[in-house]
């Protein structure tokens, strides 16, 4: 075979017969960066339809005078969790896939395959790590699992031939790990069964044991479909999920404001709802029946900052203390200290007290 001027081979003809590479990679790189920037611009203008009760000339209006910082900011609090499953699902099953078929493990051919020969381990562990601060208690069992999967599989891929190495991680290390995770859930676990969350038991009980299922490689001829429909199914589900999560995310602030003449002539009525902007001759205020209220300046008494409706727990589970609803970054941010409720949040003049002996 002829050698180039610089030393290296060049590439050998394909055969007339042989089989034909598709930039199916490429293709789906380009639709993944035009989706990707349009599908937050979508939920914004989502919530946005949703908040103004379908009505298009509010929505412009909220379009008008609502901070997109704001916005930006409401939608990575609210959707942080999702970074970290979508990298490390895509690592699992493209790893999974280059372990079981590596022939059929083309970056070229594959956008799964893409996206994980180009996924640094650094990006992992920085997933991993968001993830335990931002999921609740009752997923972490299932990151625990995650991790477990792609240590194994990624030590098997570099180094096959190390039966001490794929012997103490791939099966040593997650049934440790297993047995430690037991021992701490156990508690919660009977307590799940106790008050009927099977789910809650589920989350708590199943990933331990499944974290020795996937550190190696499953049989040849199916890991391309499984893998490929497991893809599918995440890239379905992710979107649908977070999308549910973010229309439910307050974008302005609460606040109820008091509307009469000047003192010391009392309040005549008390607008609750949500604050839009404040100019230099009205304020505007949605209401909680989703109309635009205009209030002239020279008639608002008074301004207060309600408190966002704080979501009830659903489950009565605790580890240890640590309610499986909570997360980390809950446990080490400091929260506000509730204060108590004002009657006019909620629609209601104060009364002032009467003067004795009047």
């Amino acid at each position: 075979m002829a050698v180039g001027v610089d030393g290296s081979r060049p590439l050998e003809p394909r055969p007339p017969g042989g089989p034909t590479r598709r930039p199916g990679a490429q293709q789906g790189q380009q639709w993944l960066l035009t989706l990707l920037p349009a599908f937050p611009v979508l939920l914004l203008v989502l919530r946005l339809w949703q908040l103004s009760r379908q009505d298009m000339p509010t929505m412009l209006l909220l379009v008008q005078y609502v901070s997109p910082l704001g916005l930006l900011s409401a939608l990575l609090i609210a959707l942080v969790w999702a970074f970290p499953l979508v990298v490390l699902g895509t690592g699992v099953l493209g790893s999974v896939l280059r372990v079981s078929a590596p022939e059929r493990f083309d970056p070229d051919r594959s956008l799964l395959a893409y996206v994980t020969a180009r996924t640094p381990g650094w990006v992992l562990a920085a997933a991993s790590v968001l993830a335990a601060l931002t999921w609740q208690m009752r997923f972490l069992p299932a990151l625990l699992m995650i991790v477990l999967w792609l240590v194994g599989l990624r030590i098997r891929r570099r180094y096959p031939d190390r039966a001490d190495l794929l012997l103490a991680l791939g099966l040593v290390l997650p049934l440790l790990a297993g047995l430690v995770a037991y021992v701490w859930l156990a508690p919660a676990i009977v307590s799940a069964l106790r008050h009927g969350e099977l789910a809650t038991a589920a989350l708590l009980g199943v990933p331990p044991a499944a974290a020795v299922v996937l550190t190696g490689p499953i049989p040849r001829r199916s890991a391309p479909l499984l893998t490929q429909l497991a893809a599918y199914v995440v890239a379905a589900v992710v979107p649908l999920v977070s999308g549910t999560v973010f229309l439910r995310v307050p974008l302005l602030p609460s606040v109820a404001v008091e509307v009469g003449p000047p003192p010391p002539e009392p309040a005549v009525e008390v607008v609750p709802g949500q604050a839009i902007t404040v100019t230099d001759r009205m304020t505007i205020v949605l209401d909680g029946n989703g109309r635009v209220r205009f209030l002239p300046n020279e008639e608002v008494r008074a301004q207060i900052l309600c408190p966002g409706p704080e979501r009830l727990p659903v489950s009565e589970v605790t580890v240890h203390g640590w309610p499986v609803e909570r997360t980390a970054l809950d446990w080490l941010m400091p929260r506000q200290r509730p204060e108590p409720a004002d009657s006019r949040c909620s629609g209601r003049l104060e009364v002032p007290p009467r003067p004795a002996g009047g």
